[in-house]
């Protein structure tokens, strides 16, 4: 599943600071593979190049939550 700017995205990542955490995509940027990774902005900061299989798209409850 391709997400989108402004999609509601749980992040999960073992490694980062914001893993299990809901958030918004800020930025999609493809490379030269045809892969995209995403920017990830979260109410106290942001992760970057987070790839497609590390999210999943938020339940509407989710999003609510924050």
């Amino acid at each position: 599943m391709a997400f989108e700017e402004d999609d509601r995205v749980v992040l999960h990542d073992q490694h980062s600071e914001f893993d299990g955490r809901t958030g918004t995509i800020t930025q999609v940027v493809e490379n030269m593979f045809g892969n995209a990774t995403y920017t990830v902005s979260f109410e106290d900061g942001q992760e970057q190049g987070v790839p497609e299989d590390s999210l999943e798209a938020a339940d509407e409850s989710e999003a609510s939550e924050e």
